[in-house]
């Protein structure tokens, strides 16, 4: 498929605005120019990256609570080429507050730069989850990650804002059950698996109701 026709079904799929898909446009522009000097996601996923990379992050707002335009504040952990922070802040538009957690000092620079280029509010925090989770930021209603970290170790990343509240959505690859369990061992929480609308064997673990570590 070319990337046209990939661009176009997950405008299709999605049902995505004229004016979010404007956006979209602008972000895979700004991703082609700083792959070649940054290497911020895998090349060989470029042909492929309205499938690959937007639509695997719009698929996430499906699964939040909330009603069109309610304001939401959202964490987006190891953010890397902006995957699903951006793609997220580009269809919530003004109503989403994204911050975006990057230690890499040349991804976090690429994130400031597609923000601004495709208009949207949000905060990029050039340091590592650790420093930055329960201090800089204290709060928030969604939590995510993408090709981070195991799943019990984005709990831990994550604790300080699951147990005031927010809901984490963490897209995993065909081990997420045994991952689950695995965090199971060491967290007490209540989670549910979703599947993937862009992988058959991935699943999307959601998490909810943490009440800690055992």
């Amino acid at each position: 498929m070319s990337r046209e026709a990939d661009r176009q079904d997950v405008k299709t799929r999605f049902n995505v605005p004229r004016e979010t898909l404007a956006r979209l446009d602008v972000l895979v522009a700004a991703l082609d120019r700083w792959q070649a000097k940054t290497n911020l996601v895998a090349p060989s996923t470029l042909p492929d990256v309205w499938s690959r990379h937007i639509a695997d992050s719009l698929q996430l707002i499906s699964l939040v609570d909330r009603k069109p335009g309610d304001p939401i504040v959202w964490v987006d952990l190891g953010s890397g080429g902006g995957f699903p922070g951006l793609p997220v802040a580009a269809a919530l538009g003004s109503a989403c507050a994204m911050h975006l957690v990057e230690s890499n000092a040349k991804k976090a620079a690429f994130l400031r730069e597609a923000a601004r280029a495709i208009g949207v509010s949000a905060t990029i925090h050039a340091a590592r989850s650790e420093d930055v989770i329960g201090s800089e930021i204290e709060t928030a209603d969604i939590v995510s990650a993408r090709a981070l970290a195991s799943l019990g170790d984005l709990i831990r990343l994550a604790a300080p804002l699951l147990k005031t509240g927010a809901i984490g959505l963490f897209p995993k690859g065909r081990e997420a059950s045994a991952e689950l369990t695995e965090a199971e061992k060491c967290w007490k929480f209540q989670a549910s698996l979703h599947p993937s609308l862009t992988d058959a064997d991935a699943r999307i673990v959601r998490v909810e109701r943490f009440d800690g570590g055992l």
